[in-house]
């Protein structure tokens, strides 16, 4: 299966804002127990790069990508530290190049109809639609009125709560940040099942969504 496919059939990755190599791999641990093996590092964090190196070589069966991917710079210390996805807020096209270049999957994100087809005909893979919670489940289902083809990941406010109306509305996918992880929280063993937990019902939210 390819990582594109993968992150289809998910349908759920995690955006782990605060991840060190001290922590990265418990949280993935706790997060693929509960069926989400897509992990999004994003890079903002000093010490990220080596946090998405760790967990790249230690994890068996979790794809790990690299998150809020600014320029093509940076993709590709992400991508040479093991990235297999690049996410990104905005659309850059040599970021996207940098992506295609080392045969890893591009995600910029966009908004608008002019800048979801701008990035799509860049190259890209998937398209991050961020901030998602602006306009809501249903501007995902107006999207794919006219750009059927274009295959979407919703960001920005997903909850278990209103992940189905995004998968229903034709969403391939969606990333979820703090209301899956949150690094703040101590890791104690009692917050680590709780994550597992709540990827649990994600995961169930998506699949129901899909019909499953």
């Amino acid at each position: 299966m390819s990582h594109i496919e993968i992150i289809k059939e998910t349908g759920v990755a995690a955006v782990i804002r605060g991840a060190t190599t001290d922590n990265i791999i418990a949280i993935a641990e706790a997060l693929k127990a509960g069926g989400v093996k897509v992990l999004e590092i994003t890079v903002e964090t000093p010490g990220a790069c080596a946090a998405i190196e760790k967990a790249s070589l230690e994890l068996d069966d979790v794809l790990v990508g690299a998150g809020t991917v600014l320029d093509a710079e940076t993709a590709r210390v992400a991508i040479m530290s093991g990235a297999k996805f690049i996410f990104s807020p905005t659309t850059n096209s040599k970021t996207i190049e940098m992506a295609k270049r080392y045969g890893v999957v591009s995600i910029p994100g966009a908004l608008t109809p002019t800048e979801i087809l701008t990035a799509y005909e860049n190259g890209a893979d998937l398209i991050k639609v961020f901030p998602a919670n602006v306009f809501g489940p249903s501007y995902i289902k107006d999207i794919h009125g006219p750009l059927p083809q274009v295959p979407l990941i919703t960001t920005g406010g997903i909850s278990v709560d209103n992940v189905g109306e995004y998968i229903k509305g034709g969403a391939a996918g969606v990333g979820v940040g703090s209301s899956l992880v949150n690094t703040k929280k101590e890791l104690t063993s009692a917050y680590l099942s709780e994550i597992t937990a709540t990827a649990s019902k994600f995961i169930k939210a998506v699949k129901e969504a899909r019909g499953e």
